[in-house]
């Protein structure tokens, strides 16, 4: 049995992973929970990695996966979200089948720090499991480079997988296109007529441009990692 804490913590990490395709802050997990510290955030935590709900993974920030749900359905259902929509149409019938995998173009690379130059021609594709890709629409991979959304669990090195849309929601991890040139891979906040683009490393500020400065090209769905 799970107490009331541990069940709504539970709940919060998964819909951030269907959201966002990576677990929220220790920080986020506190203002979700109305708790004043995070001690109070690694005691529940410890307590559904004890009951066999989640597994922390080592090496890697914040990385948690969830093993199981108190209704017993499947956690595989939470499927992350990758970058950039891309060049593959899956088949309208097809499932999120974790067996399945699709290639998928990689299309150059993507900043997670100071923007670059980012989609060039395809170079190679890569084999992206079918529970990364979305029903509908288009899908293409980038190489990260830089760490400014280490604290998001993307690692300069990663493969992103992004599904091709032009417009988000606040919160969502954005390909950004800014002023037409530079493409950059950061959280999306809308601020009035401004758009910010934030960073998940303290190290780097958050910039602010006019919305017409930058377009989504567009949301995280998955990212690959080799070790």
């Amino acid at each position: 049995m799970l107490t009331r804490k541990q069940l709504d913590l539970l709940n919060f990490i998964q819909d951030r992973m269907q959201r966002d395709g990576v677990p929220p802050s220790f920080d986020e997990m506190r203002e979700a929970l109305d708790l004043r510290s995070k001690s109070g955030i690694h005691r529940l935590i410890t307590a559904l990695e004890e009951r066999g709900f989640i597994r922390r993974l080592a090496h890697r920030a914040r990385a948690i996966e969830i093993v199981r749900l108190p209704d017993g359905s499947d956690p595989r259902g939470i499927v992350p979200d990758v970058i950039d929509g891309g060049r593959v149409d899956p088949p309208a019938a097809a499932q999120r089948v974790e067996s399945t995998v699709f290639d998928v173009p990689v299309m150059g690379r993507i900043a997670a720090g100071t923007p670059i130059e980012a989609i060039q021609q395809v170079s190679h594709s890569v084999g992206v499991p079918g529970d990364m890709i979305r029903r509908s629409g288009r899908h293409y991979a980038l190489e990260v480079r830089g760490d400014s959304m280490i604290d998001a669990g993307i690692c300069n090195g990663d493969v992103v997988v992004i599904h091709e849309q032009s417009d988000a929601e606040n919160g969502d991890i954005i390909v950004a296109l800014v002023e037409g040139e530079e493409a950059t891979l950061k959280r999306l906040r809308k601020q009035g007529a401004a758009i910010a683009l934030e960073a998940a490393n303290p190290a780097y500020e958050t910039r602010i441009y006019r919305s017409d400065q930058v377009k989504v090209q567009g949301k995280l769905v998955g990212l690959i990692r080799s070790y």
